[in-house]
């Protein structure tokens, strides 16, 4: 890997940009477009109060058709001064930092691989560096379907598997809340003039574990809060629940479940509603023939690839679940993503920006995808 890669990618990490964190992004999207513009792509943004969403495009070069469609994202699930305790650092072939693998190390790859192709022949390029990936893209989900409604491919540039091999289906999923309202009232002097909401949540929970039991579906309970004092009865509480689907009708069997809530208790109300989601991208004929001519171009460098699905969620659901040809795991390898022994391979940033220079170059994917 070159220094000008390792280079880039220490600047992107010190650059910690949680998801939310608007001042914080601004300041990591401001050097991503200086760097996008180097690389001869075109920027503008679309603009959210959370963090705005990137549109990069480099215009064709002696190739008609549609464009090849890249999605990224540029949020972190680190909290800002994550450093101070997992510090950047390269110790041979290891790259330390958080975001490191998931995935800044993809947008250096891609960034690298544009600087190479701009003066050759290569179709359009399009790509969107979404800004709450990490929350489900609860406010991407319109851009990427517009981008890739005439995207001729999408390429993810999410990690891969362990070892490098590309993502060809991802579960679908969900994350919904169900809000609870109680009556609060004095715990000791007059309980029984309440309706506590923090009990009628967990007895919603158990419900609606029991039901994801019957099925194939992941169930986390990730967040939960409510009430104020021990010694008032609960007014209000809610979960946040992370839900991942193999097959759609599992998925619309459970959030049925989830619409259909009713209080146990009688002056109790209860509610669900979904704070992001993201299809079921079921393996398919167009991403299959998409991988086999990654996988020949990646041969001709040397490179052995494969692919299969995977479990983890991304901006691909969507485009997988359109229908339109999809392969995510472009990003470098490394591991330990969400981890604090996250780490890229800088052999594989290398081997990773070889690999997007071949296949938007000018015989990569376009003569093939006409």
């Amino acid at each position: 890997m070159s220094s000008p890669e390792l280079a880039a990618l220490h600047r992107y990490t010190i650059l910690e940009s949680p998801t939310g964190d608007a001042r914080s992004l601004a300041a990591l999207a401001e050097v991503l477009e200086a760097d996008a513009g180097r690389a001869g792509f075109t920027t503008a943004r679309e603009p959210h109060p959370t963090g705005d969403h990137l549109l990069w495009s480099l215009p064709a070069r002696g190739v008609t058709g549609p464009p090849v469609l890249l999605l990224s994202h540029y949020d972190t699930v680190w909290p800002v001064g994550t450093l101070a305790g997992m510090p950047w650092s390269v110790e041979g072939d290891v790259v330390r930092g958080p975001g490191v693998y998931d995935t800044k190390a993809g947008l250096v790859a891609l960034l690298a691989a544009a600087a190479r192709i701009k003066d050759q022949d290569h179709p359009e390029v399009r790509v969107i560096v979404v800004a709450d990936e990490e929350i489900g893209s609860p406010t991407a989900g319109a851009l990427v379907r517009a981008e890739a409604g005439r995207a001729a491919a999408v390429l993810g540039l999410e990690p891969p598997h362990p070892g490098g091999d590309l993502k060809t289906g991802r579960r679908g999923s969900t994350r919904a809340r169900i809000e609870v309202t109680g009556v609060e009232a004095h715990a000791a002097l007059d309980p029984d003039a309440g309706a506590n909401a923090i009990d009628e949540l967990v007895d919603q929970l158990i419900h609606v574990r029991a039901v994801a039991a019957r099925r194939p579906v992941l169930l986390n309970t990730g967040t939960i809060a409510g009430g104020g004092r021990t010694n008032v009865v609960a007014g209000r509480a809610h979960a946040d629940l992370g839900l991942r689907f193999s097959d759609p009708a599992d998925e619309e069997a459970l959030l049925g479940e989830l619409r259909a809530l009713r209080p146990v208790r009688e002056r109790a109300a209860v509610s669900a509603r979904l704070l992001s989601h993201r299809p079921t991208w079921r393996p398919d004929h167009a991403g299959a023939l998409l991988l086999d001519r990654i996988r020949g171009i990646a041969a001709g460098l040397g490179q052995t690839l494969d692919g299969r699905p995977a479990d983890g969620a991304a901006d691909t659901n969507t485009t997988g679940a359109l229908g339109r040809p999809t392969v995510d795991g472009l990003a470098p390898r490394g591991g330990g993503a969400h981890a604090r022994t996250e780490w890229v391979s800088a052999d594989g940033m290398a081997e990773r920006t070889a690999l997007l220079t071949a296949l938007l170059g000018p015989s990569g994917l376009a003569p093939r995808l006409r």
